[in-house]
């Protein structure tokens, strides 16, 4: 995508919305704020403020998915079923779905710093209750929380990535400050339900508190401040949907999302069915590795051609599903969609973000945590829609579902080229 692309997306929808108060394209320009909300010198790359943000979002996804590995040692430990203990990733994803839109919309005028560094200590805060609580509604109420500020977090990152970024350069800040959740998946909950069982659960979520409270010292000495959004350009969350390419991006995400979530929740039952002599804990590292390296991929081509890219990641969606589908007998055709898969899933955040933050202008931030909630609803529904899944018919199915899901993406992504994912 280049620059004249990024700004003309940052610049519309804000210019449309406002025209009842008379918002010329030449008042913007003039404005001491540009409209993409850019505040880094040209030429200058931020790697050190975005590392710590790429730390923030692997605390993140690994805090959310941990627990999935850890429920026989957490329904042990508060006395109570591995059902009640599954409700750690239900809390914590229903807290991001109820907290992150109106925590971004009363932040958003805000410096991003302190709201940044307030987030982090509330998310630390959070994880130290469940590491040391022995009461299993004190536990879920933590992870409300935690799950809250997650959704402030995610909301407000994509945007301040940009903002200390040079506009030419705001795809590859996103790529780089969006590496945690790759790395999230294939490290830290691996890692964490590893501790768990050979330990104890507390200690997942006491390490997990650790390093959240070196991120803390880290974010408060190496990420720079940014003005929050002007208040000239804030709008309703209802008219942020409005914006032309917004929604557009969020059911791309929904459908995505909800194919790859139904297929990795449950891809321990896929192989179980396709008698493969492949652990469940290699198959996710395995896919893990591969979207570090689509992470990679996407950081160097996405200022360049973002719609090719994204249409690309779909496509390999869909051939990795037929794939699993036709190869589900060969271990190797296998391993091979997996790394398929984890390529094209690497770069999925970086290129939604970019896409949802140009449609969207300075009201990147509310947009981020439309997409944050859209993420966690495709969560909630893949859950149930898998097991639906695989206790009426076979864990074979599965793929059938990432390559319909992922059609139907490419589908919304080619209507919106004119919005959402411009060519």
């Amino acid at each position: 995508m280049t620059r004249a692309t990024l700004e003309e997306g940052a610049r519309e929808a804000p210019i449309d919305v406002l025209h009842s108060e008379n918002v010329s394209i030449t008042e913007k320009t003039k404005d001491s704020a540009p409209a993409s909300g850019h505040s880094a010198p040209a030429g200058r790359f931020p790697w050190a403020a975005l590392l710590v943000m790429a730390l923030m979002g692997f605390l993140l996804i690994a805090t959310e998915t941990m627990p999935a590995g850890l429920l026989p040692q957490i329904a042990s430990g508060l006395a109570v079923t591995e059902g009640t203990a599954g409700q750690f990733v239900s809390a914590y994803a229903l807290g991001t779905i109820i907290a992150a839109m109106p925590a971004i919309a009363l932040t958003r005028g805000l410096r991003r710093k302190p709201v940044f560094v307030v987030g982090i200590l509330g998310f630390l805060a959070a994880n130290l209750i469940t590491a040391f609580s022995t009461d299993i509604a004190l536990s879920l109420g933590a992870r409300l929380i935690a799950g809250a500020f997650s959704g402030l977090l995610w909301g407000m990152t994509a945007g301040y990535a940009r903002r200390i970024t040079a506009p030419h350069q705001a795809g590859r800040a996103l790529s780089v400050a969006s590496v945690g959740t790759p790395v999230g998946l294939a490290v830290g909950t691996p890692f964490g339900s590893w501790l768990g069982t050979t330990l104890d659960w507390r200690w997942s979520f006491g390490v997990l508190a650790i390093l959240t409270a070196v991120t803390l010292v880290l974010a408060v000495f190496l990420v720079p401040d940014a003005p929050g959004q002007r208040a000239g350009t804030r709008v309703p969350l209802a008219r942020v949907f409005a914006i032309p390419g917004v929604a557009v991006v969020l059911g791309v995400i929904v459908s995505w999302m909800l194919g790859h979530n139904i297929m990795y929740t449950y891809i321990g039952s896929y192989l179980r069915g396709a008698s493969l002599d492949l652990p469940v804990d290699a198959a996710l590292a395995t896919f893990g590795a591969a979207a570090i390296a689509g992470i990679a991929i996407t950081g160097a081509v996405i200022d360049k051609g973002l719609r090719r890219l994204v249409l690309l990641s779909l496509g390999s969606f869909m051939v990795a599903g037929a794939i699993f589908i036709v190869g589900h007998a060969s271990l190797v055709a296998v391993l091979a969609a997996i790394v398929l898969w984890g390529i094209a899933f690497g770069g999925a955040a970086a290129q939604l973000q970019t896409a949802i933050s140009a449609a969207s202008g300075e009201n990147a931030d509310v947009a981020n945590s439309m997409l944050g909630v859209a993420f966690n609803l495709a969560i909630f529904a893949a859950g149930v829609a898998g097991a639906v899944v695989i206790s009426s018919l076979d864990g074979m199915v599965l793929p059938a579902a990432l390559v319909g899901l992922a059609a139907v993406a490419i589908v919304v992504a080619v209507a919106g080229r004119r919005t959402a994912f411009p060519t």
